[in-house]
């Protein structure tokens, strides 16, 4: 079913409601709070979802494409294999959010989103997709992001401290800086020239030959 709306009124989104492979076409619940609503393999295209709060919400195998979730709150709402594409999701605080439900193999992805000043402290990711994204002066401490993919971020300012790197790929991701003795690298892959920059965080004499 096609809940697509063009006149930037909400659709009649409830509180408690459930709703299940529905398409939400620029569905504007800006600033709006959403209480205990279910979404179960819905798409949500071109929403405006800024400075919403979600509580206690729902999401399992969703997509959402060029919506704006910047600012919005998550107290005590789930995400299962839910997928984000070309979005902005800035300054999100993710560990809001309950993942003790998730589902192994089904991490949240993120591609072509600007992710920026938002935290994943703490949280148990593992393989999470942060691909081709703006992740500038996010905070991943603490975080396991085992298996990770980076592909192609920018990981400008973005802090790495015990956080579980894992098998993470970094290959393509730029402007990281992640200290080797305060993280777990094992089998995390990298590339030259953007690797150098794990030996500037070494307590080391870099130079050039003799």
């Amino acid at each position: 079913m096609d809940r697509a709306l063009d006149d930037g009124v909400d659709d009649g989104i409830d509180d408690g409601a459930s709703y299940q492979d529905q398409r939400f076409h620029k569905l504007d619940l800006a600033g709006r709070r959403l209480v205990g609503t279910g979404f179960y393999d819905c798409q949500f295209e071109s929403c405006a979802f800024t400075e919403s709060v979600f509580q206690g919400c729902r999401f399992v195998g969703c997509t959402f494409k060029e919506c704006n979730l910047s600012l919005v709150q998550l107290p005590g709402s789930a995400f299962s294999a839910t997928r984000f594409f070309d979005s902005r999701i800035i300054g999100v605080d993710w560990t809001q959010a309950d993942w003790s439900g998730i589902s192994l193999g089904q991490p949240i992805g993120f591609e072509r989103c600007a992710l920026s000043h938002s935290t994943f402290i703490g949280l148990s990711l593992p393989g999470i997709q942060v691909k081709d994204c703006l992740a500038a002066d996010v905070d991943f401490r603490e975080a396991d992001l085992s298996r990770a993919d980076f592909s192609d971020s920018d990981l400008e300012q973005s802090l790495f401290a015990n956080t579980d790197l894992n098998k993470a790929d970094l290959r393509t991701a730029r402007n990281y800086r992640i200290a080797p003795g305060k993280n777990v690298l094992t089998g995390a892959r990298f590339a030259l020239p953007e690797a150098m920059s794990l030996l500037y965080n070494l307590d080391i004499d870099l130079s050039e030959g003799k």
